[in-house]
């Protein structure tokens, strides 16, 4: 194995007996390290069926499946990758018998229903909505998908930490000084919270929430489940135990000493998911059980100049934190500056940049784009640009509800044409934008008019293209009316056949017709994987109400669609953050670059004057750091404590960013934000910090 640093040929070479503790900052080769210790596993004979290989979330672990999958390895069994939610759900599924009635199920001789992040916010819906006419939550202004979704992330948190879900009002309130409406907002949150958890108890529903605390409480402490774990799984690979709650590191902590050799990775400077309960103090004891720890310090990712301007940066948000501000060595020779007055021309640049880094030989995919948030102005004006000078692209904005997605939304719309049953009539700016998004070359101006002329929407009917008169045929060409009728026929065809589950719709659609050539989905890859996404969430969702009844084929299509239109955020598919070697530029929110946890060349940083770099969303309904384990219940949170962690936040951000980025930053900057207003951020301060000492 070549170019390998001593350290990583220790951790690879340990005894199969060992357990490592290995820290270091991101690129430093922790990661290349786990990867080649399992395949030195199994190399040395180690069955991978004995092997298990943890991470926080699915998609860090496609360093390792990769290699599983690699030609290269030896057979003798499947490694399993997974995260702790995994197998609270695989226990409790397997050992259902033993848990149900333990836990307190209303029918434990049922089988259990799990949930998705979006089935378990169309009953939280369903739970929620009409408390919400009888006066709930009344004194402040949120989106009812936020609102059901950070009841859910309550939830969660009272899992992953380990505190009861019925102290989830106590702790918020215990903290809070102010308006005391905000303390009826914690106790309404509350009791949606408790009657949600009865709900599920009553209908055997597990949200990963339940899921979590079946596990932890009922089936860990069996001896019959920890004999099943410990005989199966002899060896372990847990990575970037930084990002994961404290009751997964709880149960590892107790698992440690069965495991015959471990492996435990730790990214300093990590704790991005601080936000969905990660805690690094309890992922950074877990050292204490170990037989040896090893650090790699030494990057393999940063040059030496965008390793000084972390430095540099890093001791601009936190004087107090690091040596002084002057004693640092800055270097900005790997920071490049994109000025500009009005926001559209700062776009021109970026994209005039990015095709002169693609003439000068850097790939597409070594190049990304990164904003503290990508609305979708943002997104849609940096993308066309990017369009119209024929550079490949892609985004991932996890968090957004599938229904905000064209591609996704050019879906449900061609869904709802397709049954009139639902009686669901789509508006003729959504017609016209499905028309666009389906067929291929045809701009809004000419999906608007032939809008215009062939969509009914009080019959639901899309006319013949060859009704249209000749003149304005030839406006809109006839290339256009033929990919038009072809998608008008299949419809057609469709409502007079039999009706499909709404995932099978969607996958008829797209194999027959939309990724066909001529049609938009036939050579977008940002729109397959979306659609991609809204199958697996619709098959999802048809599975856990078909288990309870809770509707019929047709309806159930249905109210999928009123879901998305209450705008439920989305859940997590894997296939959305795997690249699968796309050359193309990525356009993200800088957090969810971190999570991806891969290096690129370059780096793109928008808006640096925008307060989304230092401040936290705002969160009515819960409190990372309130609900975290190492607060305690007589602090108040105040203005001090936001202002700290907020610095903190900004620069774990900074230094995470730059830690994966090899050898330039472009810093774009307008003297008028996206929204209009002059730049003056804490980011954009520090780098005029940094800039001024360098100048010196």
């Amino acid at each position: 194995m070549p170019d390998l640093t001593p350290a990583q040929r220790q951790i690879i070479d340990s005894p199969l007996d060992s357990r490592l503790f290995v820290c270091g900052p991101a690129g430093s080769g922790k990661t290349t390290a786990g990867v080649a210790r399992l395949t030195h596993l199994l190399a040395q004979g180690v069955p991978g069926d004995s092997i298990l290989m943890l991470t926080p979330q699915r998609s860090l672990q496609e360093p390792y499946v990769e290699v599983m999958h690699s030609p290269q390895t030896l057979a003798g069994g499947d490694v399993t990758p997974a995260t702790l939610g995994g197998i609270a759900r695989r226990m409790c599924d397997l050992f259902w018998p033993l848990a149900a009635e333990q836990a307190g199920f209303a029918q434990p001789d049922q089988p259990p229903i799990f949930l998705t992040l979006e089935t378990a916010q169309y009953y939280m819906a369903h739970i929620v909505r009409p408390l919400l006419d009888s006066g709930y939550f009344e004194s402040i202004t949120i989106d009812r998908n936020r609102l059901y979704s950070q009841i859910i992330d309550n939830l969660n948190k009272s899992a992953m930490i380990g505190f009861p879900h019925t102290n989830i009002s106590s702790r918020l309130d215990s903290a809070y000084f102010g308006d005391p409406a905000q303390r009826r907002v914690y106790a309404d949150a509350q009791d949606c919270a408790n009657r949600f958890r009865q709900y599920c108890l009553n209908h055997n529903l597990l949200d990963f929430s339940l899921q979590l605390e079946v596990f932890a409480n009922v089936l860990w402490p069996q001896e019959i489940v920890r004999n099943y774990l410990t005989q199966t799984y002899r060896h372990l690979i847990y990575d970037n135990t930084e990002e994961d709650g404290p009751r997964s590191h709880d149960i590892v902590r107790e698992w440690l000493p069965e495991f015959d050799s471990a492996l435990l990775i730790y990214d300093e400077g990590g704790g991005y998911r601080r936000f969905l309960g990660a805690d690094v103090n309890t992922a950074w004891a877990l050292r204490e059980l170990c037989d040896e720890q090893i650090s790699l310090a030494d990057s393999f990712v940063m040059s030496d100049s965008i390793a000084n301007l972390s430095g540099g940066l890093t001791a601009a948000i936190l004087p107090s934190q690091t040596s002084n501000v002057e004693g640092q060595t800055s270097n900005v020779d790997s920071l490049a500056i994109i000025q500009s007055h009005y926001y559209p021309e700062l776009l021109d640049a970026v994209a005039d940049e990015v095709q002169q880094l693609l003439a000068s030989g850097i790939p597409a995919s070594e190049i990304v784009v990164l904003a503290p948030y990508l609305s979708d102005a943002l997104r849609f004006s940096l993308t066309h640009r990017l369009e119209a000078k024929q550079i490949p692209w892609r985004s991932h904005r996890p968090s957004r509800s599938l229904n905000d997605e064209p591609s996704s939304h050019a879906l449900l719309t061609l869904a709802a044409l397709a049954h009139p049953q639902w009686n669901i009539r789509p508006p003729k700016f959504d017609a016209a934008y499905m028309l666009m998004q389906s067929i291929q070359g045809l701009d809004l101006i000419r999906a608007q008019l032939l809008t215009e002329i062939v969509y009914r929407p009080r019959e639901l009917t899309l006319a013949p293209f060859e009704d249209i008169k000749t003149d304005v045929q030839e406006r809109i060409t006839y290339f256009i009316g033929e990919q038009y009728t072809t998608l008008r026929n299949w419809i057609e065809e469709y409502r007079n056949s039999e009706i499909l589950p709404l995932d099978h719709f969607f996958r008829k659609i797209f194999g027959e017709v939309l990724s066909q050539p001529g049609f938009g989905y036939h050579d977008n890859l940002d729109s397959v994987r979306v659609a991609a996404s809204l199958v697996e969430s619709v098959k999802k969702f048809r599975l856990a109400l078909d288990l309870t009844g809770f509707g019929n084929l047709s309806g159930l299509g249905k109210e999928y669609i009123q879901l998305l239109e209450d705008g439920v955020i989305a859940a997590s598919y894997v296939e959305a953050w795997n690249p699968q070697d796309d050359d193309a530029v990525l356009v993200a929110p800088a957090y969810s670059f971190l999570m991806m946890n891969r290096p690129v060349t370059i780096q793109f940083w928008l808006d640096p004057g925008s307060s989304g770099w230092f401040q936290r969303l705002a969160q009515p309904l819960t409190h990372p750091y309130v609900l975290s384990r190492d607060w305690r219940s007589d602090q108040v949170w105040g203005d001090a404590d936001e202002v700290r962690t907020s610095k903190e936040g900004m620069a774990r951000l900074v230094s995470g960013l730059l830690h994966r980025c090899r050898e330039r930053v472009y810093l774009g900057l307008a003297e008028l934000s996206e929204t209009g207003f002059e730049q003056r951020g804490e980011l954009l301060r520090a780098f005029q910090k940094v800039i001024q000492k360098t100048n010196q």
